[in-house]
């Protein structure tokens, strides 16, 4: 045999190994095998260049690191799917879908759906068909394939833009390179989850812990950070798996159905859940959801509800979404599974705005498919509601399959040894006061390291200074390395600075310094969005934005003058003039300042601007967001009715003239009605929108 078909044969045994490996469940040969033949494809390819292929199984992995992430548009949206907790919603949400069809919701276990003529083969028959598939706890991905080859892999960013990981993706053994098909679409996007399997996942954790690494809290960030690592090495050593549930753009597909399409997926060598199933009436589907919660415990990797959705891709059209979510899908959630542990230890450990957070250390324990050590205890004030001890056996559960929690104590279990958990007399990080407020405790020191560490990462981030290629560990890296001390150092770093940290290349250093220029223009409001400020988030920010010019401006003003502001109670007022009044913040504004950073508002209206309407019912008013609306992102809405002369406030006060309530508006509506606020409801918000 020749060197080429020897080439050709194990890039075609190995392909089959790994469709057989991670589609078909029956693995063809052993771990050991696959190596030996890979490394026998790749020395032959080292001596015939003139073979190579891109798609190649020793192409996986890049010989060097990238240098950054791109980002890109998806060409479809990868929008998010509304929850429910309860078999009578999930019933509510099917008669909604019948609704919106024209159809005729059968009575419960009326035995419609097995009709033997067919009932749900019609256009125009009372049922429709549904597909149940487990909502898998992993990384949400777009796969592009373009002529049977992938061309790109995208992450779900906010959805409608994410970043280009394909290397990466290249990397994981169960997404082929190239569909196995002789007749592969024009254009196919195939979404799904990449996961990082239990025993996976306790590996990596376990190299981390012998490192002297922090330990990833759960599979999910784990899956994250390795995704996120610019190293597709790092990628090909955690054992990722990629799962498919569901489709973007496609040109050359012709399939009518979401089980078809799967089936047409996995006849590709793409791995799709092989727990999907599709059901032709609503009672078979809560029967199925019923039954995969015992079954889902046994996966090897985090399930936390099953997905329910319309089968056929003309009745999802028919149906349409809301601003947020598809109207032909919803997403049943199990209750979070718990488990015993014992509390060992709590740690405080300090936050941006010097908030103390309580930390429990515990022994061990199994929850939802991963091992848990530790979970956030929230505040002194909650340790103590629930009476939490260091030696108590605990119960735990992991809200939403994802963050541990402490959820009791076991009080008849206690054998008089537990300590009481008191809170720090002063912060962990520097050893200063520490102050509490309300049911949060705070370390008072503003040059306090730690706070600053989280605070830089805070302010750079992408809905306050949105500096591009400046993610948490380079931030690490540049506090580690003495470059950055003060927000200000971050606009006077200069390239060879860049250079000397540990995998910057040139083009990511050049990259990091045009984002850095570009944060210079942000303006006033997203940098004291980004300050860490307490009591100033972003819509505090945009409030002051819109009514000082400049930070100067800002500064000047008295407490009463912030008292009289939408959103703005006194306490709110004195902590913020009390901040504006310190040495910290007028030296922190003067060196933003100096390193050429914008202090000015672009959001600043002056009440002469022939702009700003004068006849929109909105001109002047204080406006409060809740609840869900059809039509409109919350966030859009906002930016509209802020155009048209409102002032847009995250909270019910007495200042407030008018609140926008969408369906499960909840608390906000209820304040509203107690201090006589008009509300109105989207039909009313439709009728008063100019060209809505």
């Amino acid at each position: 045999m020749s060197d080429a078909d020897r080439i050709d044969e194990l890039r075609e045994l190995l392909d089959r190994a790994n469709r057989a490996y991670y589609v078909d469940a029956d693995p063809i040969m052993s771990d050991r095998d696959f190596d030996a033949r890979l490394a026998e494809l790749a020395a032959l390819e080292a001596e015939h260049p003139d073979l190579a292929d891109p798609d190649s199984p020793t192409q996986r992995v890049g010989g060097e690191p990238v240098e950054g992430f791109e980002t890109a548009d998806h060409a479809v949206p990868m929008t998010s799917i509304d929850n429910t907790y309860s078999t009578e919603d999930l019933r509510a949400w099917y008669e909604r879908v019948l609704k919106g069809l024209d159809r005729e919701a059968p009575e419960p276990g009326d035995g419609a759906g097995n009709d033997s003529e067919g009932l749900f083969e019609t256009t125009d028959g009372p049922g429709v068909d549904l597909v149940c598939d487990p909502k898998i706890d992993g990384v949400a991905i777009s796969l592009r394939y373009e002529g049977g080859r992938l061309v790109s892999a995208t992450t779900r960013g906010d959805g409608s833009r994410g970043d280009v990981i394909t290397n990466n993706v290249r990397a994981i053994r169960s997404i082929p390179l190239a569909l196995a098909t002789t007749d592969p679409p024009e254009v196919v996007e195939i979404r799904g989850e990449i996961v990082m399997p239990n025993g996976s996942f306790e590996r990596v954790n376990a190299e981390r812990e012998a490192a002297g690494e922090p330990l990833f809290a759960n599979a999910r960030n784990s899956t994250a950070g390795t995704l996120k690592s610019l190293d597709p090495k790092i990628t090909a050593s955690r054992g990722l798996r990629f799962i498919a549930h569901g489709r973007g753009e496609t040109v050359g597909v012709d399939v009518g159905t979401y089980s078809g399409f799967l089936e047409l997926v996995r006849s590709w060598g793409v791995p799709a859940n092989v727990h999907s199933q599709a059901f032709e009436s609503f009672d078979d589907v809560v029967t199925r959801i019923e039954s995969f919660a015992a079954e889902r415990s046994g996966l090897e990797y985090g399930v936390d509800g099953m997905v329910v959705r319309v089968d056929r891709f003309d009745l999802q059209r028919d149906l349409g979404a809301t601003a947020k979510a598809p109207r032909w899908a919803i997403a049943f959630k199990y209750p979070a599974e718990q488990a015993r542990t014992k509390l060992l230890e709590v740690e405080w450990q300090v936050g941006k705005g010097g908030t103390l957070t309580p930390r429990a250390t515990m022994e061990p324990v199994l929850v939802a498919g991963t091992t848990v050590r530790h979970a956030t205890l929230h505040n002194i004030e909650e340790i103590r509601r629930k009476d939490l001890r260091v030696g108590d056996v605990v119960v735990i559960e992991k809200a939403g399959e994802i963050i541990p929690q402490v959820v009791e104590a076991v009080v008849g279990e206690r054998s008089g040894d537990e300590v009481p958990i008191e809170p720090p007399t002063g912060c962990s990080a520097c050893g200063g006061t520490v102050e509490q407020e309300g049911p949060k405790l705070f370390c008072t020191n503003p040059e306090c390291p730690a706070q600053f560490r989280e605070k830089l990462k805070w302010f750079v981030g992408r809905d306050q200074m949105d500096v591009d290629g400046l993610g948490e560990k380079l931030v690490d890296q540049l506090v580690d390395a003495d470059l950055v001390h003060h927000f200000a150092d971050l606009f006077l770093l200069k390239r060879d600075d860049l250079l000397e940290l540990e995998r910057m290349g040139e083009k990511s250093a050049d990259n990091l310094l045009e984002g850095l220029e570009a944060a210079k223009s942000r303006g006033l409001s997203r940098v004291l969005a980004g300050m860490g400020i307490r009591h100033v988030g972003a819509s505090a920010a945009k409030v002051l934005a819109r009514h000082f010019e400049d930070a100067d401006e800002l500064m000047a003003a008295t407490t009463e003058a912030l008292e009289e502001l939408p959103d703005f109670g006194e306490i709110t007022a004195t902590s913020l003039h009390d901040h504006l009044a310190a040495e910290t913040t007028k030296d922190a504004f003067r060196r933003l300042a100096e390193a050429g950073v914008s202090l000015a508002s672009d959001l600043h209206r002056d009440p002469a601007d022939a702009s700003i309407p004068t006849d929109s019912p909105f001109t002047g008013k204080t406006v409060v967001i809740t609840g869900t609306l059809e039509g409109f992102g919350r966030k859009e809405l906002a930016e509209r009715l802020e155009s048209l002369g409102a002032t847009v406030t995250g909270s019910v006060s007495k200042k407030t003239d008018l609140l926008i309530a969408g369906e499960k508006a909840g608390s906000k509506l209820r304040k509203a009605e107690e201090l006589g606020i008009e509300t109105w409801d989207e039909t009313r918000l439709v009728a008063e929108l100019p060209d809505a």
